[in-house]
């Protein structure tokens, strides 16, 4: 399991490029992104699905006292990138 330091920088990268390509036209590049963030949040978790890894990853912040809330709830709720690319 990754340091949780490592680990909320990675959910609120994760949470603001989902933001980011909701609220914009598809970008490449941004989706690009999107996809690596989700497979290093998805190594750093030892899942292979992105919504389980922020799951993982919020657990561990909750219970090591960190706050996982970045940005809305629903910023991560559309993404369907899994971790297996």
């Amino acid at each position: 399991m990754a340091h949780p330091t490592v680990l909320r920088k990675l959910v609120a990268r994760y949470e603001e490029l989902t933001a980011a390509a909701s609220a914009s036209a598809p970008d490449p590049a941004l989706t690009r992104q999107r996809e690596d963030t989700a497979y290093t949040l998805c190594v750093s978790t030892g899942t292979r699905d992105v919504q389980d890894a922020l799951r993982v990853a919020r657990r561990a912040l909750e219970a090591g006292g960190g706050s996982s809330s970045t940005t809305a709830p629903s910023a991560t709720a559309t993404s369907p990138t899994d971790c297996t690319a």
